[in-house]
């Protein structure tokens, strides 16, 4: 990553196999402002205000999509769209 991103250090690695039901991004590293999402095996839906998605309501993520998400961590929620979706998160700073 070129630019602003090489400026990110990172700061640890989240990977949920149990997003069937709503879940946040877990323990967040101190210092992290910025969070790289991906999802596999099944889509997903997130939203960012704290309120809980459900599998029809919500931005949806589709498998191998990239998310960027430099909003706040702590309100981040997602679950899978279909029953199996796996999280993986890598959490960064500056």
């Amino acid at each position: 990553m070129a630019g602003v991103y090489a400026k990110l250090r990172p700061l640890g690695y989240l990977q949920d196999t149990t997003i069937d039901a709503a879940s946040d991004l877990g323990t967040i590293p101190a210092g992290a402002s910025r969070a790289l999402i991906k999802v596999a095996a099944q889509a997903a839906r997130w939203r960012d205000d704290g309120v809980n998605p459900t599998a029809a309501i919500g931005m949806p993520l589709a498998v191998g999509e990239l998310l960027i998400y430099d909003g706040n961590l702590s309100t981040f929620r997602i679950i899978s769209a279909v029953a199996g979706a796996e999280l993986n998160v890598s959490f960064y700073g500056y």
